[in-house]
C-alpha cells in the first residue's frame, strides 16, 4: 500500500508539471507537436491515477473482508501496476528532456 500511495502522490505531482509545461509551451515554445505530446501524457497520467485508485480501494476492501491469500496472481497484477507506472514515468521524463532542449535554444536579446 506504501508503494501504490507514493505512485499516486508522483502522478499528482506529474500532473502539476504537465499544468506548467502547458503554459510555457503556450507562452514561449508554440510548437502544437508539443502541445499534443504534453495532452496525450496528461491522458495518460489521468487514466493511470484512476486504475491506481481504483486497485488502491480494491487493495483496502480486500484487506479488509477479503479471504484471499496473496499469491502469484496477485504479485503479477502488481508487477503490471509497477511496469505502468515506470512506463509513464520514462514518458514524462522524455517529454520533459524534450521541452528542456527546446527552451535551451532561446536566448534573451
Amino acid at each position: 500500500m506504501n508503494e501504490l500511495n507514493l505512485w499516486i502522490s508522483t502522478l499528482e505531482e506529474l500532473n502539476n508539471e504537465l499544468n506548467y509545461f502547458n503554459v510555457i509551451e503556450k507562452q514561449l515554445v508554440k510548437k502544437s507537436a508539443v502541445s499534443n505530446s504534453i495532452q496525450g501524457l496528461r491522458r495518460k497520467n489521468v487514466l493511470i491515477m484512476a486504475t491506481f485508485c481504483k486497485y488502491e480501494q480494491a487493495l483496502k476492501n480486500e484487506y479488509e473482508y477479503g479471504k484471499t491469500e496473496y499469491n502469484a496472481l496477485r504479485a503479477n497484477i502488481h508487477e503490471n501496476k509497477r511496469a505502468q507506472y515506470v512506463q509513464l514515468v520514462k514518458a514524462f521524463n522524455a517529454l520533459k528532456k524534450h521541452i528542456y532542449q527546446i527552451l535551451i535554444k532561446y536566448h534573451r536579446k
